[in-house]
C-alpha cells in the first residue's frame, strides 16, 4: 500500500511531466519555424550571441523560481543544440 501522500505527489510529478513535454512540443514548433525563415534568408543555423543572452536571461529566471541556474543553463544548452541540430537539417534540405 503507498502512501496517500505520496500517491498525490508522484501524480502530481507525472501532470508537470506531461505539461513540460507539451510546452516543448510547443517550442519546437516554433523554433522550427525560425529555422525556415533563416534558411529562406541565409542567416545561420546557430545565433551566438542570442543563445548567450538567452542563457544568461534564463539563470536570472532560475534564480527567482529558486532553481539551480547552473541546471537551468545546461537544460537550455541541451534544447538549443537541438534545435541548431534541425535548423542545419532544414538549412541543408532548403538549398
Amino acid at each position: 500500500m503507498i502512501h496517500p501522500e505520496l500517491a498525490r505527489l508522484r501524480a502530481s510529478i507525472d501532470n508537470l511531466d506531461s505539461a513540460l513535454i507539451y510546452l516543448l512540443a510547443e517550442r519546437f514548433k516554433i523554433t522550427r519555424r525560425v529555422g525556415e525563415l533563416k534558411a529562406e534568408v541565409g542567416l545561420p543555423p546557430a545565433d551566438p550571441d542570442r543563445e548567450a543572452r538567452q542563457i544568461e536571461r534564463l539563470r536570472t529566471v532560475a534564480q527567482d523560481a529558486h532553481l539551480d541556474p547552473e541546471f537551468a543553463e545546461k537544460l537550455l544548452n541541451f534544447i538549443v543544440s537541438e534545435v541548431v541540430r534541425h535548423h542545419e537539417r532544414i538549412a541543408r534540405e532548403t538549398t
